[in-house]
Formats: C-alpha cells, structure tokens, sequence
C-alpha cells in the first residue's frame, strides 16, 4: 500500500496536480497596538524571518508576521487556518480575514496580487497560529482564467466523526472531495470536477485508533502526511512522525495510531499531466510563458495595489469577513461545525 516513505522537510513533498505544501506553526506572543508582536525584534533577519529553530517568524514581514504583496499566476492556493487569523487583501480590492478552521480558496488564474498576514489580535494573552499552504495547479485550459477567491467558513465544511471496531474515534474534516455521499463546500475550482477527484483532508484520531481511508480513483495520486503525534503501524511497517507516504489508491487504506493523539493531512488528485514550468510565485506550461508572465506583472502589476500598504491589515475588523470584488460582503459565522456521525 505504501510507494514511498519520506521525511517532511520545509516545503513536504507533493505529486501531480499539487505544487507545493509548506505547514507554519508559530507560537506568537501578545499583540502590540499594531498588531505585531508586543516585543523586540532586536536579532531578527526582518524580511527573511524563517528560522525553524525559534518559536514563531516574522517570514516576509516587517512590523506584522506574514507575506506582504506578491503576484501569483497560473495555479491555486488552498490556506487553511487552523489556529488564529490570516488578513488577506488583493489587487483586486477584495479582502478578508480568516481562521481557527476557516479556509481560503484562492484561484490566481490569468494573475493576481495578494498579501497573507498575520495580525496579533491579542493584547493579553499569546496568539498561536497554525496553517498549512497548498499550491493546485491549474491545466493549459485554465491557466488564464479569471482571478477569484472564496472563504470555505469553518463552520459550513463537514467533519465526519467515525470509530474503529474497538469504539476509538477519529475525525475527518472535508477541506475538498467526499466521503460516503458527504461533500466538502464546493470552491469555483477545476479541483470541484469529480472526474479530478481532489481530496484535501484534515484527519485526527485519538491514541490507539485503527483509521481506514477509503480508496480513491485508479488514477489518482495518494499523500498522507504524518505531522502529529508519536508513531503509527501501517503495511507492516512502524513509522514515526514528521514522516510523508505516497500511497496506493485504488483501494482503502488502513493504519493503526500510537500511544498519543495524532493528526494527517491528506491530498489527493488525478495527476494533470502537463509540462511544469515555475520560476517563483508563476507557475505555467512553458519557459515562454514563465517570461510572458513576468512581463505583464511589470506592466499592469495585475491591477495595481489599491492598499495603503503592502503589509495590510484590516484594523477596524473584530471578526472574521470576506469582501469581494463585487462588493458582496460575508461575515464570518460564530458557530462550530456540526459533527456527521458515520
């Protein structure tokens, strides 16, 4: 059942048709009046913060944490905030703020100017964040469609509550495919196609739980990403964690966790098949195209930035929202997702 086992490094690894997949967890203090952290950044390589030795990051940005404005072409961008907020705003006017489960889907397209950051709405107390970052390319036919995002609340995305033989649980949360007839939220997105069968999963078991995951399409390529926990048995083999596998996907897959909570992610995906061309953040088929991309980012800079500055976060916002290019406003929904007993 297991292809191919491999450590998880910074980016993981990922097959056809995912690009890339890169984890954050940061354990941020208190907030200032900013919404940086309440402390010194005295030591810190300020634009170039990724030091995976210390407890939180400043990435890209410079008084707030995060990735200020940088364009994107050709593919998209799933960002799930498990834990705290995301404050996204583009050169398409469109903004929003997003977390603790919530989801952003994020289709680049023909181009678009985003920035991803992380404000630190506590004054009181620490502000942990969690996310993960997942590149989907798009197919030739598709590249260069219209930019567009959509936030996939958490309390609208199912979360299947299911039990090994023995009665010990474990919990998948539907970012993206289906399960049993159980459909996650459907983005505007070439992954909604079921013949692409697209699976995107957040799976937590408690200690000693046999999971099972059912089989996917012949055609499909298989990641589970081990990120949390202590060890699992699967295929006969004991594998520790911080630990990625390929997988068979034709049929169901089962494996039993250890002594200590655990959580997965999987991604799932007919491989497009294409030529892969990627310099940065464009993604095309072709050289030329990489070249053509970065030709019009120069000259339109993909719609400008309407923002008063390229760290923007959104101040006067309490919770959670969406504003989108149309001027549709979303607030973000207070409640918990319902659990689906199978």
């Amino acid at each position: 059942m297991i292809l191919k086992q491999f450590p998880l490094g910074f980016p993981w690894k990922t097959q056809d048709p995912f690009l890339f997949c890169v984890h954050h967890e940061d354990f941020y203090p208190k907030g200032n009046a900013d919404f940086g952290p309440a402390t010194s950044l005295a030591g810190r390589n300020i634009g170039q913060d990724f030091d995976p030795q210390l407890p939180w990051r400043m990435y890209h940005g410079e008084k707030v944490p995060g990735f200020p404005a940088h364009p994107h072409r050709g593919f998209e961008t799933v960002t799930i905030a498990t834990k705290g907020f995301i404050d996204h705003s583009d050169s398409l006017g469109a903004a929003g703020r997003f977390g603790n489960g919530d989801v952003q889907w994020m289709t680049a397209g023909k181009g678009v100017q985003h920035c991803e950051m992380f404000p630190l709405l506590k004054q009181n107390e620490d502000n942990p964040l969690e996310l993960f970052q997942i590149w989907l390319n798009l197919p030739k036919k598709d590249k260069l469609t219209n930019p567009q995002f959509k936030m996939l609340w958490n309390s609208d995305i199912p979360v299947l509550a299911l039990a090994d033989k023995q009665g010990k649980k474990y919990t998948i949360k539907l970012v993206a495919g289906n399960i049993q007839q159980h459909q996650a939220p459907p983005p505007n997105s070439w992954a909604n196609d079921p013949n692409n069968d697209v699976a995107i999963w957040l799976i937590k078991a408690e200690a000693g739980t046999i999971v099972t995951l059912p089989p996917a399409s012949s055609k499909a390529n298989r990641s589970l990403y081990f990120y949390e926990g202590n060890e699992i048995k699967a295929d006969g083999k004991l594998i520790k964690v911080k630990t990625g596998l390929e997988l068979e996907a034709t049929t169901s897959f089962e494996f039993e966790n250890g002594n200590a909570p655990a959580s997965f992610l999987l991604l799932q995906g007919k491989p497009i098949a294409e030529p892969v061309a990627q310099h940065g953040p464009f993604v095309m088929n072709s050289q030329q195209e990489i070249m053509q991309a970065f030709a019009e980012y120069q000259q339109t800079q993909f719609g400008g930035w309407p923002w008063s500055s390229y760290e923007h976060v959104h101040k006067e916002a309490k919770n959670g929202f969406a504003l989108y290019p149309d001027g549709k406003k979303e607030e973000r929904p207070e409640t918990d997702p319902a659990l689906i007993t199978l």
